[in-house]
């Protein structure tokens, strides 16, 4: 199996997150934790959406430095066809990187990654940020393609909650949003109602 990430690894940029998006049988599921941390290791925010409605039935999830990210993604969110003209112009001062995933009529669920420099990449599953490297091992042997929307969702919430658990910057809350062809359902997980992999 392949291993996507959202992140550039020559940097050695620590982008204080956990991020994931991955395709089910008529939609995808994009999802995040809901920490925002300070130069790695103070929290300043618990609370944080990493979640971007940038059309009606796409989304983003952010990793990076918040205001490089919120920047991008409102630059994004109105003028969609300037977004890869931006990424790509200013991608040695920017340090933001992004999964994008969506659904539209003519080729249904999606799932991008675009990295720190701005290369974008289609894929059936993406994950990022400084917990995506706890969590290689659990989406190798537990992504499959074709899960139902019930299957992906545990998947999404059980990757979440892992990375949540080992990386000392992820953590709070677990967003998710659902895209399928019926519209968006909005799904927030509670940090004390995430499942536990370890002992306390």
């Amino acid at each position: 199996m392949y291993r996507y990430s959202s992140d550039s690894y020559g940097k050695g940029v620590s982008t204080g997150t956990t991020i994931l998006a991955l395709k089910f049988s008529g939609g995808v599921i994009i999802g995040s934790d809901s920490r925002a941390s300070m130069g790695g290791s103070y929290v300043s925010s618990k609370l944080i959406n990493k979640l971007v409605q940038v059309h009606d039935r796409i989304f983003c999830c952010m990793s990076g430095s918040l205001a490089d990210a919120q920047a991008i993604t409102r630059a994004a969110k109105f003028q969609l066809g300037f977004h890869r003209e931006l990424c790509y112009q200013h991608k040695e001062e920017l340090s933001a990187g992004f999964i994008t995933a969506g659904w539209d009529r003519k080729k249904g669920p999606q799932v991008y990654s675009v990295s720190l420099g701005g290369m974008l990449v289609s894929q059936p599953f993406a994950i990022g940020g400084s917990g995506s490297t706890y969590i290689y091992g659990y989406v190798d042997a537990k992504y499959k393609p074709g899960m139902t929307r019930e299957e992906c969702q545990t998947f999404a919430v059980n990757a979440l909650a892992l990375a949540m658990g080992r990386d000392n910057v992820s953590g709070g809350v677990a967003h998710l949003a659902i895209i399928s062809e019926k519209g968006v359902e909005h799904v927030v997980v509670p940090g004390d109602k995430l499942p536990k992999f370890h002992d306390k």
